[in-house]
């Protein structure tokens, strides 16, 4: 399509709307595959290794276990030759991909190169970069000194979206990874290759684009909801004919790129100017020490903000 389309958008089902780490847009989607009997090939966290992995999903069981933001980028493994073979074996199906925008790319050439193409639908998400997966397998051991992790949510909406945390289980009991979030927000961790990012745009080569709608409070703020809301990027005519089919199930409004923008539909993530001592407190002093000391806000940053907050 000539013109990028834009919308706010979440779904009407709030038991889902709570789960989902954003408006649930990715359910929404993944849902109309589904229950027609395609595959999605998506990411699943893996607990036993401590990564990201991409799976095909046949039924919203295995679906739900990718629903959610993952702060790492999933390694592919066999699954884009296990997705080619399920096509071949079903020549009646389509295939949704859901991806960050250089997984999107590279998937959608694998495809061509195998005449499949037009049957993979594309959804990319927008991206702060990709932190380094050795760094969160690293900090994920760490913390099961004290028990087995499970449960993994790096976007806990208990106390609503703007407000989210990140949360896993250790024993049961529920434990804060904010020391990672903080580290991987103030850009430390992130791979080199993605300061130079060829996919941090607007217009891009997938059906959509899904990610967080920011700053909607100031451009319609009666449609604000603080479970979350899904910004929706629509690239070509199979994806309005198919955001179109789903329109039902949601609560939407139509927006612009001005009113979306946000620097990762521009431009790359920056590196922090604090990245390479980052690393280098770690080659020195391990795991531990750079969550201590990169991952938690100093004393005088919290003040400053309650003070800030004091005289609004």
């Amino acid at each position: 399509m000539e013109n990028t389309l834009v919308y706010a958008c979440r779904t009407k089902d709030r038991e889902v709307l709570e789960r989902c780490s954003s408006g649930g847009m990715f359910t929404a989607i993944s849902d109309v595959f589904l229950d027609r009997g395609d595959a999605v090939l998506c990411a699943h966290y893996n607990y036993e290794e401590h990564r990201t992995e991409f799976a095909l999903a046949l039924n919203k069981e295995q679906r739900d276990a990718s629903s959610g933001s993952m702060y790492m980028q999933a390694y592919a493994l066999d699954s884009w030759k296990e997705a080619l073979a399920w096509l071949k074996a079903n020549p009646d199906h389509n295939l949704l991909f859901t991806g960050l925008g250089c997984q999107a790319a590279g998937f959608l050439q694998y495809m061509k190169m195998n005449g499949m193409s037009d049957r993979i639908f594309t959804v990319d998400i927008i991206c702060h970069g990709a932190p380094s997966p050795m760094i969160w397998a690293q900090y994920a051991r760490s913390l099961e000194k004290g028990g087995k992790l499970s449960d993994l949510n790096f976007r806990n909406k208990k106390t609503g979206w703007s407000k989210s945390v990140g949360t896993v289980r250790i024993s049961g009991e529920e434990i804060s990874i904010s020391k990672y979030r903080k580290v991987y927000s103030d850009r430390h961790t992130i791979r080199q290759s993605c300061f130079s990012c060829p996919y941090t745009r607007m217009d891009r080569e997938t059906d959509l684009t899904i990610g967080d709608f920011w700053h909607m409070e100031k451009s319609m703020p009666d449609f604000v909801d603080e479970m979350g809301t899904s910004l929706v990027l629509i690239h070509t005519e199979r994806g309005r004919e198919f955001f179109d089919t789903i329109k039902e199930k949601l609560e939407w409004r139509e927006s612009n790129t001005t009113d979306c923008w946000q620097l990762n539909l521009q431009e790359p993530t920056k590196p922090s100017e604090s990245r390479d001592k980052f690393w280098s407190d770690y080659r020195k002093h391990g795991i531990e020490y750079v969550m201590d000391h990169y991952g938690v806000v100093p004393v005088w940053r919290k003040v400053g903000r309650k003070i800030k907050g004091l005289l609004k």
